[in-house]
């Protein structure tokens, strides 16, 4: 297991734990008092430390490189997937996924953000920044899910859109711009969840959604902490107090009404226990598919356009 800077303590003492229960094995003596003393501190080091996560320290976790991707959910959670490629103008992003797939016996369309595992497939995945062909192949999924009355369901997980030349010559910001427009007309379902990172116009720009959901250590933000500290404090180690000022955690966000709903990870985060934040996840999905289901389009029309102008009131 990969451990953030914060965690050390409690990778050592797992390792110590091991390495005990490991030497009692070999030696075949019993030493379980021991071994339930240090489980017993290990267990309480545990809820002292992700009990008491600073804004950063949930960032970390969001970027942690073993935490479970799009197609890691894919995978857990839906069967029947048939991947659907390219934008029909320019290429095929990679940095997006898109496809039809069942969740239980309910069509969907599943679209999400993907960052690779090495440094090969993260170049391949644009270390899930995408493109603008990535925002027109996202619309376009969402068209055909409409056209054959499909929900969607969003995985969001980037740092932010691609800012590269390339991305702005093709139209990044229009792209995007465009989704914002059209995602707030799809008639049919959207339920939209920020698994990871939630970075800007990136995010957003399939984030427009009847429930927006996150997962516990996941964040959502207008910029990264990095860059805020960048363009406030001119210095990228004020990156911790950005986080703060940011107020981009999912209890803040749950607060400021950003988000509908947060989901519980297992402590340490989703990667300590993909699979059962996976079960988790698929049991507030499918609530908010049979919720969502039972209004009748205008009406879903009607809620989702009152959702987002309540947004950004100031007291």
């Amino acid at each position: 297991m990969n451990g953030l800077d914060f965690e050390k303590p409690i990778i050592e003492l797992e390792n110590k734990i091991q390495e005990l229960k490991n030497f009692i094995s070999d030696k075949k003596i019993n030493l379980s008092s021991e071994v339930r003393r240090l489980e017993e501190k290990l267990g309480q080091l545990r809820n002292d430390t992700y009990g008491n996560l600073t804004a950063w320290q949930r960032v970390q976790i969001a970027r942690h490189p073993q935490r479970p991707y799009t197609l890691d959910y894919i995978n857990m959670m839906f069967s029947d997937f048939i991947e659907l490629h390219g934008d029909r103008s320019f290429a095929d992003d990679k940095a997006m996924v898109c496809g039809f797939a069942k969740i239980d016996q309910q069509k969907i369309m599943v679209i999400g953000h993907q960052k690779g595992r090495d440094t090969k497939e993260n170049l391949k995945r644009n270390f899930g920044c995408a493109h603008p062909e990535g925002y027109r192949k996202s619309l376009r999924m969402m068209q055909l899910a409409e056209k054959f009355d499909v929900p969607i369901i969003i995985l969001i997980d980037t740092p932010g859109a691609y800012p590269g030349i390339g991305a702005e010559e093709r139209g990044q910001a229009q792209a995007i711009a465009l989704n914002l427009r059209e995602m707030s007309q799809i008639s049919v379902p959207i339920v939209a969840t920020i698994i990871g990172e939630g970075g800007s116009g990136g995010a957003l720009g399939i984030g427009v959604a009847d429930r927006i959901c996150i997962l516990e250590n996941a964040y959502y933000s207008v910029i990264s902490p990095e860059g805020c500290a960048a363009i406030l404090w001119k210095n990228g180690a004020k990156a911790p107090e950005a986080a703060e000022a940011l107020k981009l955690t999912s209890e803040d966000l749950l607060k400021f009404g950003f988000v509908d709903e947060m989901i519980p990870e297992p402590l340490g985060g989703a990667h300590r226990d993909p699979q059962k934040m996976a079960a988790d996840f698929k049991e507030r999905l499918n609530k908010n598919l049979r919720e969502l289901k039972a209004l009748d389009k205008q009406e879903l029309l009607r809620l989702r356009y009152k959702k987002f102008r309540a947004m950004g009131k100031v007291e």
